[in-house]
């Protein structure tokens, strides 16, 4: 018995295509796909600040890897324990989110971001294998970074081509493919930081390894029902699309966003790094005779962000339904910010009122709560709106742009993190406060005199 031919994807789904939570049944491989992925990357952002703090960067274990002395000597002089696990994570993170760009153009001009996709996979899954072994450190964080930024900007705008312009589930999709993330990053900790933490450190980067390979094997089942390829075809006779005035209007408004959104997501960030370390030496995590993992205080951030997610897309939805409107993206980008900022505040009223003691569990729950609400109304809702604005020849290279805005919140991620040893604890959060109340400003300012230049296109999409 033969397989069925497949039909080739549309670049667009139907509107009757409602297979998947009523979305088009390539949202769903699309989702477990990135699930999978951010699973391996969560893993890793989980593990890796613990790993070098508790592990590799000790006498006895820092001297075997290969290449760490001249990278120490050249970037990171004087630096030792902490503060060089913090510039080594910011680095990394950074740099993970820069390479979407590289990715974004590899995919448009030349082997199309399927192909460019699965390569990113291959390079993650080899990343986290590397892992296993303390003298590929250096080589490992390397094929992650490359891998991850051929990865991500290539699977979001897949998901982004499922829908025409005037397809009202677009931002929809988003907030499912963030659920899916959520999802993800709840169980990164439970499995691979309790296997790292408890069993070895090597177990929890090979188990990221081995659900990378899944995400991979998913991504293939799915194929005929994801968006066509946007790779050139020789012969084809498709003239290039040319760039109008009011797209590069568009772009240069969406470039313009992306410092703001780096500031603003300053405290959201910094969770995977000084956070951790001040959380395993402080917070009360003795209950019952049971050290729960400090690994696990990420777990409990995106069962939050995965609360508030669905929360937030209810609550909009049920206020549009009872109203008729609801605020447009930059308008919940602005309320996220406020949330943001109460969220840093908790962290500081923690440290002002720790004296000697350890800190209980209420400011660090307050804190992932109000911030998780944050989130929710920034990260989908900006990641929707490069998608909707960005004109539909470059997609890829303008959602790697979007990353630029992790890639500068990790570098200062990683130069703020490094203070966290030297600073009085209050003074540290209260940076990041002010960082979500610099992104409630120039959100502001945004909606008031850039937001017409943003939604110059598709007014018939509505926000999420």
């Amino acid at each position: 018995m033969t397989a069925p031919e497949p039909t080739p994807p549309a670049m667009e789904a139907p509107l009757s295509d409602r297979a998947f939570l009523g979305h088009p049944k390539g949202l769903g491989y699309l989702s477990f796909t990135e699930a999978c992925e951010r699973f391996s990357y969560y893993s890793m952002q989980t593990l890796l600040v613990l790993y070098m703090v508790k592990y590799l960067l000790l006498p006895g274990h820092i001297d075997g890897v290969v290449g760490l002395d001249w990278v120490r000597a050249h970037f990171y002089p004087g630096l030792d324990g902490q503060p060089l696990a913090s510039a080594i994570f910011g680095t990394y993170t950074a740099l993970v989110y820069g390479t979407p760009i590289l990715g974004g153009l590899v995919a448009d001009k030349l082997i199309g971001r399927k192909a460019t996709l699965i390569a990113g996979g291959v390079l993650m899954a080899i990343g986290h294998f590397l892992m296993a072994f303390e003298g590929s450190f250096l080589f490992a964080l390397a094929a992650l970074v490359v891998g991850v930024g051929f990865f991500k900007g290539n699977i979001a705008s897949q998901v982004g081509a499922l829908y025409s312009d005037t397809d009202l589930r677009r931002a929809m999709a988003f907030q499912i493919f963030y659920i899916a993330i959520n999802v993800s990053v709840i169980a990164a900790p439970l499995i691979s930081g309790t296997l790292g933490e408890k069993v070895g450190w090597h177990w929890g980067f090979g188990t990221a390894g081995v659900v990378m390979v899944l995400g991979l094997f998913i991504y293939l089942s799915g194929a005929r029902w994801l968006p066509a390829d946007n790779r050139p075809v020789a012969g084809s006779g498709v003239p290039k699309v040319k760039l109008t005035r009011d797209d590069w209007m568009r772009v240069a408004a969406l470039v313009l966003l992306v410092p703001v959104m780096a500031i603003a997501l300053l405290t959201n960030q910094e969770i995977f790094n000084a956070y951790l370390v001040w959380g395993d030496a402080h917070f009360q995590l003795d209950f019952a005779g049971f050290v729960i993992p400090t690994t696990w205080l990420v777990t409990l951030d995106a069962a939050l962000s995965f609360s508030m997610l669905v929360a937030v897309a209810a609550f909009w939805k049920w206020r549009s339904t009872r109203t008729g409107g609801e605020p447009d993206e930059l308008g919940k980008m602005i309320i996220g910010s406020v949330f943001t900022m109460a969220g840093g505040l908790c962290l500081t009223i923690a440290a002002l009122g720790q004296g000697s003691g350890k800190i209980g569990p209420f400011w660090p729950v307050m804190f992932h709560l109000l911030n998780s609400i944050g989130f929710a109304h920034i990260l989908p809702i900006s990641l929707a709106l490069f998608t909707k604005v960005a004109p539909k020849s470059i997609t890829s290279t303008v959602l790697g742009l979007y990353y630029l805005a992790f890639f500068a919140a990790n570098a200062m991620v990683g130069w703020i993190g490094g203070l966290y040893s030297s600073l009085p604890t209050p003074t540290f959060w209260l940076i990041h406060v002010a960082s979500a109340g610099f992104g409630l400003v120039a959100f502001v300012l945004f909606k008031l005199f850039v937001a017409d230049r943003m939604n110059a296109r598709a007014t018939a999409v509505v926000a999420v």
